[in-house]
């Protein structure tokens, strides 16, 4: 199994489509990438702690190539917005790439080029060292799972959802 840490806005967008990918055993969402520990969502949204919103997501790399996840990554959100996602602003919205070591940091810095290669504007993702991952509150994991009508998921992940069915058919249900 093989575990990578990503912020993309919104956990609740990406949460949504590696919840449906096939290969992937768990996706958790939390916080990492500042200076508090235990931060809140309160305390995260409030841009004091560093934090982004982030995802670690767990998969089998012999049933889901890592590609595949890290092109859902770069599907699911826009990596040339600075610290925004749609209406979602703040540094705890910033498309980011947390590492755990260098080899890992190469590979995100291969993608990251590799995506800039197809985009004109610049990509602005960040490669990130990981350092301590905190679990967000229980209401933010699963969360379209949970709340499929509310309005954010309606609007905004499901339209997330279907890029990421559109693009990786054969491997989001």
């Amino acid at each position: 199994m093989q575990t990578l840490t990503l912020g993309a806005g919104c956990f609740w967008c990406l949460d949504a489509v590696y919840q449906r990918t096939h290969g992937v055993s768990s996706v958790v969402s939390g916080y990492t990438g500042g200076h508090v520990d235990h931060p809140t969502y309160e305390q995260v949204c409030s841009e004091t702690t560093g934090h982004a919103e982030a995802l670690q997501v767990t998969f089998n790399p012999e049933i889901v190539p890592e590609h595949i996840i890290l092109g859902l990554f770069f599907t699911g959100h826009d990596p040339t917005s600075l610290n925004r996602q749609g209406n979602d602003m703040g540094t705890q919205y910033r498309s980011a790439m947390f590492y755990r070591d260098e080899d890992e940091k190469n590979r995100f810095a291969q993608i990251i080029e590799q995506v800039q290669a197809q985009i004109e504007r610049p990509v602005v993702t960040t490669l990130e060292p990981l350092g301590t991952f905190w679990e967000a509150e229980t209401v933010h994991q699963d969360f379209y799972t949970k709340y499929p009508t509310n309005g954010y998921c309606r609007f905004i992940v499901e339209p997330k959802l279907a890029t990421a069915r559109a693009h990786f058919h054969e491997w989001v249900a």
